[in-house]
């Protein structure tokens, strides 16, 4: 994914700001502990696609 395009991105949940981890090929909102995939390049911005993180 390209940069500025990450930057443009907010979770939809808490409209906080994203990372993209680029092995697992998902946008993090640290502050909600979710990962969204993001599937042939294009990201899946649904809360019931996201996956839970470790609270930890």
């Amino acid at each position: 994914m390209d940069k500025k395009q990450i930057q443009m991105m907010v979770c939809p949940e808490c409209n906080g700001k994203l990372d993209y981890d680029k092995n697992k090929k998902e946008l993090i909102c640290d502050n909600c502990k979710v990962a969204f995939p993001v599937k042939d390049g294009i990201p899946v911005m649904l809360i019931d696609e996201a996956r839970q993180l470790d609270k930890d």
